[in-house]
């Protein structure tokens, strides 16, 4: 079994995984730029950090929705169209959300839906790349996806900040719309359909016996994860996310706190996205096994790290220390590519679902308590505290871990 690395040029080479990545920045560069918009308007219309922390979280708490009972579709329908279809409707429904005079309580709502809708996308896309990729392959696969992802929200914090002082909140969701359309007619045009659904052809025609229904397959693919050990302690671990997440939903008024305005908001917000970059990358120059064995003390790290801020150290340090935490957050590209290869090919979509679910539910919950929490407290007192709660968390969620990876019956590293 061998333990090289593989390369980002190695996946680059597939003309399919290209496409797909290409559709990728698209559709990312654009949800950043309605995040942002939503976000800072907000703040700006009420001044309040826990409605800020709010509207943010409406970004991950729909995908506990979307997660638990749409991610099946990619199991049931062909993967490509399922992709397909949900970025036109996410077009769509940023499109009424771009409309002028659209009150606020409108548009939050249109951006619950528009992200609950992205659960399926998400559950569709990882299952392809898993056909797609082979070995340490699909590591290297999600690891270019997700530093893509990371750059593109570091850029769109700012560009989403600059176009919603310029041009207004409609122009940075038009933006969104575009890219949404771009992604679909990439995926259409350009990506085979990777493993239809079980029982249906290569157009969606139905071939074998009766599928189950669709809640039947849902049920199914959440017993898959919670009777097997090794997905249900992995998934454990990637949850406590949650708590290092929380810098990210305080960031507005944290920067308030620290008298630097909209600069020191862009900083802040920049700190995660551009630490877990240059993480991902320090990560593909080590082989399989030793990445799998970082993961445990990078996921401890990434909540440790933040424990200074808890003494609202200046933005300089604050910026250092978020940027660090980044960095260890990368082991979740080790934990995604491990998760999706231990879970049953006719259920990866679910299985995958459920991840999403619980992984989005983990970092919504998070940033809605700590923005509640914001009106009694100090966001740095808020950050410390979920900093140490998640050193403890997590170390606990390593050590389940490692005793289910250890009983496995086979082995984790491509």
């Amino acid at each position: 079994m061998s333990d090289s690395p593989a390369s980002f040029a190695q996946v680059l080479a597939v003309p399919q995984f290209r496409r797909l990545w290409l559709a990728h920045v698209f559709s990312v560069v654009g949800d950043q730029l309605a995040r942002v918009a939503l976000t800072v308007l907000v703040y700006e219309r009420t001044n309040s950090a826990g409605l800020t922390a709010l509207t943010y979280a409406l970004t991950y708490l729909p995908d506990f929705l979307g997660g638990a009972t749409l991610a099946g579709l990619a199991d049931r329908f062909p993967r490509r169209s399922v992709m397909v279809h949900t970025d036109l409707a996410r077009a769509a429904l940023v499109a009424l959300m771009a409309v002028p005079g659209m009150p606020l309580l409108a548009q939050a709502a249109l951006l619950f839906v528009v992200q609950a809708v992205a659960s399926p996308f998400a559950s569709a896309r990882q299952s392809v790349l898993a056909d797609m990729l082979p070995g340490d392959q699909l590591t290297a696969g999600f690891a270019l996806v997700s530093m893509t992802s990371q750059a593109s929200f570091a850029i769109g914090f700012g560009a989403g900040a600059a176009l919603v002082a310029e041009f207004g909140t409609s122009a940075a969701l038009l933006v969104d719309v575009v890219t949404f359309v771009a992604s679909a007619a990439i995926i259409r045009l350009g990506i085979d359909l990777y493993r239809p659904a079980l029982g249906a052809g290569p157009r969606g025609a139905a071939t074998g016996p009766p599928e189950l229904g669709y809640w039947a397959t849902v049920r199914a693919g959440w017993a898959v994860v919670a009777g097997d050990a090794r997905l249900r302690t992995l998934l454990a671990v990637a949850c406590c996310a949650g708590f290092y997440a929380v810098p990210e939903g305080l960031a507005v008024p944290f920067g308030d706190e620290l008298g630097g305005g909209t600069a020191a908001v862009a900083w802040l917000l920049a700190a995660n996205p551009v630490g877990t970059v240059l993480g991902m990358i320090g990560l593909r120059f080590l082989g399989p096994r030793r990445r799998l064995a970082l993961l445990g003390p990078m996921a401890i790290g990434s909540s440790l790290i933040l424990l200074p801020t808890g003494w609202a150290p200046g933005l300089a340090v604050t910026v250092v220390l978020w940027t660090l935490s980044g960095v260890l957050s990368a082991h979740d590209i080790v934990a995604q590519s491990t998760y999706v290869r231990l879970a049953p090919a006719q259920s990866r979509g679910q299985a995958i679902g459920v991840a999403v679910a619980a992984l989005r539910a983990a970092q919504g919950l998070a940033i809605v308590a700590a923005g509640l929490l914001a009106q009694f407290a100090d966001a740095a007192v808020i950050v410390g505290v979920a900093a140490a709660a998640g050193t403890v968390v997590t170390a606990v969620a390593v050590h389940r871990w490692r005793r289910a990876a250890a009983a496995g019956p086979e082995p984790l590293a491509p």
